[in-house]
Parts: structure tokens; sequence; C-alpha cells
């Protein structure tokens, strides 16, 4: 089985800055891409930022410019460091990774359990 834990929500003011992180664990082979979506409420889950085993990123729109994602292979970890944030990124942001079991040598996806991002104004 594979685990991942996700960490570093809270509450900041608006231009205000917040890094996310997410450790997994567990029968871990290889880990591929990951990333992290977000849901705000009402609102379908969404993606925020992905990046692949060699370090290539991609960002939505409308965090371009101001969300940086990161990954340590070493700790089977990624990042997202939330810069010039707006009360329009309030959501539960989830990590997510694409895992290489040990018992399955078959690729699949695992979530962290979510953690809320809330940015005033």
């Amino acid at each position: 089985q594979v685990r991942l834990v996700d960490s570093g929500g809270g509450l900041v003011q608006a231009g205000g800055s917040l890094r996310l992180s997410c450790a997994a664990s567990g029968s871990i082979f290889r880990i591929n891409d990951m990333g992290w979506y977000r849901q705000a409420p009402g609102k379908q889950r969404e993606l925020v930022a992905t990046i692949t085993w060699r370090g290539t990123t991609n960002y939505s729109d409308s965090v371009k410019g101001r969300f940086t994602i990161s990954r340590d292979n070493a700790k089977n970890a990624v990042y997202l460091q939330m810069n010039s944030l707006k009360p329009e990124d309030t959501a539960i942001y989830y990590c997510k990774a694409a895992v290489t079991t040990i018992t399955t040598m078959r690729i699949g996806d695992y979530w962290g359990q979510g953690t809320q991002v809330t940015v005033s104004s």
C-alpha cells in the first residue's frame, strides 16, 4: 500500500505565502508524475501544477507565475510554494502521485487527504 500525507495549509492574508508539502510512503518502487490539485466549495477538483520524475513542470494559468512546484525524489516528496495568494485560491489542496508499487509493478494514482488553504481579503 501507498500513503500520501499532505500538510502546510492554513489561514493567510491576501498577498501572503504558504508552502505545502506531501510525503509518500509504503511499497514504492518508483514515483512517476506528482502534482497538486484543489477543490473549492461547490466546484470541481482542478489541476494546480504537476511535475515529472525529471522535473518538468506544468501549471494552470490561474497560478502561473505565483506558485512553484518542486520535488525531492530521495524523500518521495513534492512541494508547492504559493506566493501572492488571492482569496480565489481558497480551497482544499490535494497532492497526487502516480506510483509504481513493489507488490504489483503497476502504476496507480494515489491521493493525499487534503489540506485547507484559506486566503482572507
